[in-house]
Order: C-alpha cells, then sequence, then structure tokens
C-alpha cells in the first residue's frame, strides 16, 4: 500500500492544493520545492510514491528520476505543464510510471494516484502466485501450475512419471529417497520391483546430461535409493 507521498514542485499553490487532497484520503504527504531538498527527503522518509514536476529551479524532475531509477523502483508520477507527445514519451521512457499535465483536477491526480496503487497490488499479488509455484534447486526449476521444468533456462521435456520423479527429489533436495518411498510416493504401492525406478531414474539422467550447463544431478545412495546433489564442477 502507497502511504507516504513526497510532492516536488516549486509552485507551493499546487502543493498545498494536493497536499488537502491526499490528507483527505488518508495518505501522508511530503513536499519538497527542489531536486536537492527531494534527495533529502528520500534519505530521511521511507517514501512510497513520488509526485514530480519536471520543470524546477536547478535540476530538472527528468535528471532526478534518471538517478533514483538507478537506485531505487519506487513509483515515480510525473506532473507537469508539458503536454507534448516527445515529453510524455521520454518522461516514461526513463523510468516514470504514469505522466500527469498540471490542468488535470486534483481529483483526478488522486484517482490517477490510486489506480496506480491497485496496479502495484496486483502485479505483486500476481508475482508472489508466481513464485510459490516455482520449485528451485541450484539452476533447475519446476513451475508446478505449467508443469514447465528447465534447467539454466533450457526447456526439459519430460513425461509425466519422469516430471513427477523429478519434482519430489526438487522439491526435496539431497535427501535420500528409499525405492520403496519412491515407489509409494510416484506409482501409489507400498512395494514393488525397484527395477521400475531405477529405469525411469537412468531416462531422467540421460535427458538431463544432454542438456548443457546442467549443475544438478541424480545420486545413487547404494542400496538404499536416490537423492537429487549438485554437481561437482557447478
Amino acid at each position: 500500500m502507497l502511504k507516504r507521498i513526497l510532492l516536488v514542485d516549486d509552485e507551493k499553490e499546487i502543493m498545498e492544493l494536493l497536499e488537502d487532497f491526499l490528507l483527505v484520503e488518508g495518505y501522508e504527504v511530503y513536499q519538497a520545492s527542489n531536486a536537492e531538498q527531494a534527495r533529502k527527503v528520500l534519505l530521511q522518509t521511507d517514501i512510497d510514491l513520488l509526485l514530480l514536476d519536471i520543470m524546477m529551479p536547478g535540476e530538472s524532475g527528468f535528471s532526478l528520476c534518471k538517478s533514483i531509477r538507478r537506485e531505487s523502483n519506487i513509483p515515480i508520477l510525473f506532473l507537469t505543464a508539458l503536454e507534448k507527445d516527445t515529453d510524455i514519451i521520454r518522461g516514461l521512457h526513463i523510468g516514470a510510471d504514469d505522466y500527469i499535465v498540471k490542468s488535470a483536477s486534483p481529483g483526478e491526480i488522486v484517482a490517477r494516484i490510486k489506480a496506480l496503487e491497485r496496479r502495484l497490488v496486483l502485479s505483486s499479488s500476481s508475482l508472489n502466485s508466481e513464485r510459490e509455484n516455482i520449485v528451485r534447486f541450484k539452476n533447475l526449476a519446476i513451475n508446478k501450475q505449467t508443469r514447465v521444468v528447465s534447467i539454466g533456462g533450457q526447456t526439459l521435456s519430460l513425461t509425466a512419471k519422469e516430471y513427477e520423479l523429478l519434482s519430489l527429489l526438487t522439491e526435496h533436495p539431497k535427501q535420500v529417497f528409499t525405492y520403496d518411498q519412491l515407489l509409494e510416493s510416484i506409482w501409489g504401492y507400498e512395494f514393488g520391483d525397484a527395477h521400475t525406478v531405477r529405469v525411469y531414474i537412468a531416462k531422467l539422467r540421460e535427458k538431463m546430461m544432454k542438456l548443457e550447463h546442467c549443475h544438478v544431478q541424480i545420486i545413487t545412495v547404494w542400496g538404499i535409493g536416490y537423492k537429487l546433489e549438485e554437481t561437482e564442477h557447478a
């Protein structure tokens, strides 16, 4: 959630008007009249969003935006009298999240801030969901939602059982699984022929070894079963 907003503009009346609207919406508002003051506020306070003018005394908003983007992904909205397409494109190109002309009403500006806030929340939720669906070990990644397996960025084509077997080993790296444990987890029966497991492990190893830069390997623990380990040369 965006809580603390920094207004950077040399026009005091505009800042005071915007502050009134933002305070009513529950935001904490900070003010700076130039780039130097803005940097001081950013060093002292955990700001969630910048509403930044372009034409200011001294350093421009474009320059300040560029320098901030080298260190931070904080949301930045340009608020400016410049309305040319070239100015808008430039502002977005150097890292602004939105571009608002000063002819917009305070209500519209607040609405744009809230729209950006909603996009950030949705993006964060989507990213977190995607991360939860991905299992990783070294340079092996398994997307459990799409069932796509990749090693070093290269896709590994697997059968259903091969996928289930590798997924289990990847979710518990370095843990030794016995033949019986693998049979029960993947094939659904407690006891069976260990040869079945050995055949599938052999197929998996063959496919993994064909990929360049494979930093994982399935290790045989003699007389017991298998585990997934990092390769010695990784």
